[in-house]
């Protein structure tokens, strides 16, 4: 028997891991941003067409959906063909689904333009190929801090982009914050030739499975009983995420918190996951995985817990986007590492890919039932202990997980 083993891809000699990693923040920066601030656009849309919040929460929800099922077979077309390719047509993608979303004036429309184009233009040029890109191209001793600071880099785009998008309608419409928006989407092409992966490099990355296929590479993984708990897990992540990103402006504003402190809890999100992701990429090199897993999920249901169960004010409103933010995107680390150290890197993308659907199916529901139980009952409240409830299952579900390399049956000779 062998086990799956990582190894970096050699690169051109431009690309040192400084550049590698600088261009990878800087795409996982851009794509995060402006979704994050797609829920400051619901109330001046809502307004404008006299549409129910469960239309907006609708578009959003098919995004996150599309975001995960697009985004295996892109990570596998990634896998087998290049990163390059997938990108640009990711990075239009997103930009024609911001620009489209600008001119919708109909349900239909906006679901076409925030919900299917930006959905799979998410799924080619977001983060997560980031992630996968950093595990092949570094080497083992830069990956962890790498798979934090990739993390990160989106936290600081949600940072930044959650007080500029606010500003920015405040003083010139949604309209033009979209227009904004969708042109520095294009900036991600060529920011993405520092990730490229040969097309022939994906088969050089293991020793052990040089040959193995990708239906084989499914059958395994979904055979693994520690795989299957951690896309079980990564549910909750994608529920509690879009969820409070898509309702928790709304959500404050109708507290009686004004707009501009609603996105400055976005920012303080954004900021302070900075620290946790960077905080996770660095511990999970010392502390078992799914400890620190187990750990994030536990502390988001006690924070919302404490959220909901005391008046809210800007103070309480800030307080829980820090500590929000300290647990955001720190899943994504550690759970794109275990897949690696489970199964090598030859398909990474594929794999983590799937169990991103699971994290968006998640997150799919928290935005459509967000908004469904709000027109039908006029409160989130049954959400937010929904919410309460996958973070201590999530928590509970992560402790069985084995932190080793799956171990695969070596050809003798004859």
């Amino acid at each position: 028997m062998s086990t799956a083993q990582a190894g970096p891809v050699s690169s051109s000699a431009w690309r040192t891991p400084a550049i590698i990693i600088l261009c990878g923040c800087a795409i996982g920066m851009l794509g995060f941003g402006p979704r994050s601030t797609l829920g400051f656009f619901v109330q001046p849309m809502s307004h404008e067409f006299a549409w129910g919040r469960d239309v907006f929460g609708l578009a959003i929800a098919v995004q996150n959906l599309l975001w995960g099922l697009g985004q295996p077979f892109a990570g596998a077309v990634a896998d087998r063909f290049g990163l390059f390719r997938v990108m640009c047509v990711g990075a239009v993608l997103y930009a024609g689904g911001l620009l489209l979303m600008r001119y919708s004036s109909t349900p239909l429309s906006l679901n076409i333009g925030a919900g299917v184009m930006i959905g799979f233009g998410l799924a080619g040029c977001s983060f997560n190929l980031v992630l996968s890109a950093f595990s092949k191209l570094l080497p083992p001793e830069k990956r962890g801090l790498a798979l934090g600071a990739g993390t990160a880099a989106g936290s600081f785009g949600q940072f930044l982009f959650a007080p500029v998008g606010v500003a920015l309608i405040d003083n010139f419409g949604w309209q033009q914050a979209l227009t904004v928006f969708s042109g520095l989407m294009l900036l991600i092409i060529p920011l993405s030739f520092a990730l490229s992966v040969p097309r022939a490099s994906a088969s050089a990355n293991t020793a052990s499975n040089d040959n193995q296929s990708f239906t084989t590479a499914l059958a395994e993984a979904f055979g693994h009983r520690s795989y299957v708990l951690l896309v079980l897990g990564f549910f909750t992540c994608g529920f509690q995420l879009a969820f409070i990103t898509v309702h928790l402006p709304a959500f404050l504003v109708d507290r009686g918190i004004s707009t501009q402190t609603g996105g400055w809890v976005i920012a303080a999100i954004g900021l302070f996951n900075i620290v946790g992701s960077l905080s996770v990429g660095w511990l999970q090199n010392y502390l078992p995985k799914r400890y620190i897993l187990s750990t994030i999920y536990l502390t988001r249901a006690l924070a919302t817990l404490a959220f909901i169960s005391f008046p809210i004010t800007p103070f309480s409103a800030v307080a829980f986007g820090a500590i929000s933010g300290l647990t955001w995107l720190s899943t994504v680390p550690p759970t794109s590492a275990l897949v690696a150290l489970m199964f090598g890197t030859r398909w990474l993308a594929t794999l983590y890919g799937f169990a991103f659907v699971s994290h968006q199916v998640g997150g799919f529901l928290g935005v459509w039932l967000g908004g469904i139980v709000f027109e039908r009952f006029g409160s989130y409240t049954p959400i937010w202990w929904l919410s309460i409830l996958f973070g201590v299952l999530s928590a509970l579900i992560n402790l069985p997980i084995v932190e080793k390399p799956v171990a695969r049956a070596v050809a003798q000779p004859a």
